[in-house]
């Protein structure tokens, strides 16, 4: 393992903006496990502090943690204040698809607001290594397909999609005056899956927006059917096919793309396509769920639903020949993971009713 030294003799300190989210928390104990010290910040909008709990049962430590919003300067210097940062990795944003359709002004206030605001934060403290949490989604709907970096960026399909674009935009434009900030932009496929403890996973507040636990929850019970949104797109069975890739994989991503800036000072600004470099289809992913967890699922097929895209999946090349990453874990990994991890919480809430 290799260990990272900062100037006060104590492991680098690394700021993990919306740590308790469910991409969030997997790095926080990726970059431990790597002999960083995670420092947590997330004003818990979209996850729960008991997710400290569970980090806690996995790598043993209590990390430190501010509930408060990336929106927040005075609170973003509080931490810069009393803490060293070595480098920041920032997730805090909102990231429904569907809803940013609803309430567009909501995520470009919050996504381009925590954005300029850490960005000048890092800025007063002379913090340069910022890994950006981005999406697939700003390629649009792509003409070719696997689709590389090289790509061109589309209109987005949503609001959410447009902020990621912006922001990618506004870090290379700050990196290119090469005044402080070194960035990486990530641009995310479908992460899905749990800590194979199942300690933490994903965690949504509400009914959820994403495929996989609105599967482990319709399978539990909590929610009715699951909605497939579309059935007659042009793929392999008309449902929509993207990339999912398994959460730890996600995670490890992170930690190559941190340690690729600190080995190499003349980086200014790179990007990464990180998936599997497969699509499957909605159709297949609740298929493979049913024959991994042996169970059956009650579905329906309904209209499309505004923002998707209809297929989109990663040539994950770059960075693997770049960062040395790739995925390890499948598909029936994840959905195994992520089936035990809802397991987990159904046992939490029998417990608690029982006391």
């Amino acid at each position: 393992m290799n260990i990272y030294f900062c100037a006060f003799g104590k492991y680098m300190k690394v700021l993990v903006t919306g740590g308790t989210g469910f991409i969030g928390s997997h790095t926080v104990v990726q970059l431990h496990k790597a002999g960083y010290e995670p420092i947590i910040i997330d004003n818990l909008s979209n996850s729960d502090e008991s997710v400290l709990k569970g980090l806690k049962k996995i790598t043993g430590v209590d990390f430190p943690f501010y509930a408060a919003d990336c929106n927040d300067r005075e609170s973003m210097r509080q931490v810069f204040i009393e803490h060293h940062i070595h480098g920041v990795i920032h997730f805090a944003a909102f990231k429904a698809v569907g809803e940013s359709v609803e309430k567009p002004t909501d995520y470009y206030q919050n996504n381009l607001g925590s954005l300029i605001t850490l960005l000048k934060v890092m800025a007063e403290f002379n913090t340069q290594l910022l890994i950006f949490s981005s999406s697939c989604t700003v390629y649009g709907q792509p003409d070719v397909l696997p689709v590389d970096e090289t790509a061109p960026k589309k209109k987005a399909e949503s609001p959410y999609g447009k902020t990621k674009q912006v922001c990618e935009e506004i870090l290379e434009d700050e990196t290119l005056t090469k005044n402080f900030l070194r960035a990486i932009t990530l641009r995310y496929f479908n992460p899905i899956g749990a800590h194979p403890s199942a300690e933490i996973g994903e965690l949504p507040i509400g009914k959820p927006n994403n495929l996989v636990p609105f599967i482990t929850q319709s399978a539990a019970g909590i929610i009715g059917p699951i909605t497939v949104f579309g059935s007659d797109y042009d793929t392999i069975d008309g449902s929509c096919i993207r990339d999912y890739i398994h959460v730890v994989d996600l995670a490890e991503a992170h930690v190559a793309s941190l340690k690729y800036l600190e080995n190499n000072a003349e980086i200014y600004f790179n990007t990464f396509n990180i998936g599997t470099g497969r699509g499957n289809s909605v159709l297949e992913v609740i298929q493979t769920f049913e024959e991994v967890n042996n169970l059956k699922l009650n579905y329906n097929l309904g209209p499309r639903r505004a923002g998707d895209v209809e297929k989109v999946y990663a040539d994950a090349n770059k960075s693997s020949q770049v960062l040395g990453w790739k995925t390890a874990l499948s598909l029936q990994d994840s959905l195994r993971d992520a089936w035990r991890w809802q397991q987990r919480l159904a046992m939490a809430d029998s417990s608690r009713l029982k006391n």
